[in-house]
């Protein structure tokens, strides 16, 4: 028996990745994908790169006969979805939004999903808050710092992202013109993902009180976050290291590389690396994932795996673009 998946917001970036990973996952079919401006549309004349793999078309339509809704939408939209629309009792729902994510706004009925943190609180969850694909990055480089409470300084970031993690809404900073041979800072100390970052934190420790400055760049690629973190530490590089591979060992898309790491061992996978390095009295941590995959959708996937008891990396296993 299949997992009936539906998916709303289709037509997007994050919902485009949602569709390619479930028109191949071995134990899912796609119900319906929902979305408004497309309806009645071939998925293949939005998604071009489909054409030949599904024969489905968009829909305006509902359907209640699903195991697990996905929201692909936009920040602030999938609350309104779901305050106008009744999801059925028993049905799943991962949101890919910000919506939830926060305690203020999830409740007690939400779990953040971020499988290297709270893997037991989503195998048993009904609805999960997909993390940001920012935060996801630099979770990872600090959550087994934070698991030791060895979080004693101030952490320093600078992250870059491809021009995907913007959306597909035109704006001036994600035309050709402008990105192509640019490159950008913006909401420098101010990134809406700090929030949830520090939530994670002080939930490993709960005395952890530091500043985080993250400094987010626009890079000029489409894909991918590479994150740069340095803070204080007495920690070797050796004794930093195990302590990454230990906390880690049990994860299967997140892995400590002894050699230094690049973006395109992650593009196109749903692979979160993290390498550790020791300067003076400074740990550093370079963290790489693709903000679509193990930053949203793949993530998600993820997570529905964990809730319906497959083995994780079901539908996950993809081909990095290496070169």
């Amino acid at each position: 028996m299949k997992i009936k998946a539906g998916i709303v917001g289709g037509a997007g970036y994050t919902g485009g990745e949602m569709l390619r990973l479930l028109i191949n996952h071995p134990a899912v079919e796609i119900v319906f994908v929902h979305s408004n401006s497309n309806a009645g549309n071939l998925i293949s004349d939005v998604h071009t790169d489909l054409l030949g793999d599904t024969e489905l078309r968009f829909t305006a339509q509902l359907s209640q006969e699903i195991d697990v809704l996905f929201l692909c939408v936009g920040h602030g939209d999938a609350r309104k979805f779901l305050d106008a629309n009744e999801i059925a009792r028993g049905i799943k729902i991962i949101d890919l939004s910000q919506d939830f994510r926060l305690k203020a706004n999830a409740g007690t009925d939400w779990v953040y999903g971020l499988p290297e943190l709270n893997r037991e609180q989503i195998i048993k969850a009904d609805y999960i808050a997909n993390p940001g694909c920012f935060a996801t990055c630099i979770q990872l480089a600090l959550l087994p710092l934070a698991a030791k409470g060895l979080l004693n300084s101030e952490v320093h970031i600078n992250a870059t992202t491809g021009s995907t993690g913007a959306g597909q809404s035109l704006a001036k900073t994600s035309h050709f013109s402008w990105r192509n041979n640019n490159l950008s800072v913006y909401k420098a100390f101010e990134h809406q993902h700090l929030n949830e970052i520090g939530e994670s934190l002080v939930k490993l420790d709960a005395g952890f009180d530091q500043t985080i400055n993250f400094i987010p760049q626009r890079g000029d690629f489409t894909r991918g976050i590479l994150a740069a973190v340095y803070l204080e530490s007495d920690l070797s590089e050796a004794e930093a290291i195990v302590l990454y591979e230990n906390y880690y060992a049990g994860h299967v898309f997140t892995h400590v590389s002894k050699a230094n790491i690049d973006l395109k061992q992650v593009v196109n996978t749903n692979k979160g690396l993290v390498h550790v390095e020791k300067h003076g009295n400074k740990l550093f941590i370079v963290s790489i994932i693709d903000n679509l995959l193990k930053g949203a959708s793949g993530q998600a996937v993820q997570n529905m795996n964990l809730i319906f008891g497959l083995e994780e990396g079901t539908g996950l296993r993809l081909k990095a673009s290496a070169f």
